[in-house]
C-alpha cells in the first residue's frame, strides 16, 4: 500500500503520517521502500509474495533471470535475490523481505515473452522460461559470442540448466529476442542449439 492509500484509511487520526510510522515501529507495517508498505504477514495471515512485491517496488518490471529460472525448475541452485527486468534504470532495493534487483533493457525487447501468473489469488508478471534464459544470456558479461558449443558448455556447466527442457522451448520467443536484443550472435546460437535438441 502507498502512503496515500494508508492516509485515506487513517483519516480519524490527527496525523496519519505519524500513525503510519507508529504502525511500522510496532511491526504492523513493513516498509518496502519510501512511500510503499506491506501489511505484516502476522497481521494479514498471508505470506509475502516476492514476485508481486518485485513488480510493485519498481515498474514497469517483470521477474526474470536466475530467480525465474529457479521458479521454473530449470536450474538447481536456490536463488534468494529477486531479479527483474525493467525499462527504467538499473536499481537495487533492500528491505526486510530481501534484496530486489532490476536490470534496464530497451522497451521493444522488454515486452517480449511475458506471462501473467496467478498464485493463491495473487497475480504478478514474470518472464516465460524462454525469456528468462534470454535475459540471463543478455546480462552475463563473460559468455562466448560466436560458438554454439561454447554456449552449450555455459548453459550445462556454469548455469547447470536442465538441457532437456530446451526441447520444449518456444522458438518464436527466442527469435523475437534475437531480432531486437543485443548479443544477436548468442541468441542465434541459442536458436541453433534448441533446434538441434528438438530433433
Amino acid at each position: 500500500m502507498s502512503t496515500g492509500e494508508l492516509k485515506t484509511l487513517l483519516t480519524d487520526y490527527r496525523s496519519p503520517e505519524m500513525k503510519i510510522h507508529s504502525l511500522e515501529r510496532e511491526g504492523v507495517l513493513i516498509s518496502l521502500k519510501r512511500g510503499l508498505y506491506l501489511i505484516s504477514p502476522r497481521i494479514s495471515g498471508k505470506p509475502p509474495m516476492p514476485e508481486l512485491n518485485a513488480n510493485r517496488l519498481y515498474g514497469p518490471s517483470y521477474v526474470s533471470l536466475h530467480y525465474a529460472l529457479r521458479r521454473y525448475g530449470l536450474i538447481p541452485e536456490e536463488v534468494y535475490r529477486v531479479t527483474s527486468m525493467t525499462t527504467r534504470h538499473t536499481r537495487q532495493f533492500e528491505n526486510p523481505l530481501g534484496v530486489f534487483s532490476y536490470r534496464g533493457v530497451k522497451t521493444d525487447y522488454f515486452s517480449i515473452g511475458l506471462a501473467q501468473r496467478e498464485e493463491e489469488g495473487t497475480r504478478f508478471i514474470m518472464a516465460t522460461p524462454e525469456k528468462s534464459l534470454c535475459d540471463t544470456i543478455l546480462e552475463t558479461s563473460y559468455l562466448p559470442s560466436r560458438s554454439v558449443r561454447g554456449l552449450e558448455v555455459f548453459l550445462e556447466e556454469d548455469l547447470r540448466l536442465d538441457m532437456d527442457a530446451l526441447k520444449d522451448f518456444d522458438l518464436d520467443v527466442v527469435e523475437r529476442c534475437a531480432a531486437v536484443g543485443n548479443k544477436k550472435d548468442l541468441f542465434r546460437n541459442l536458436i541453433i542449439l534448441i533446434k538441434k535438441l528438438k530433433k
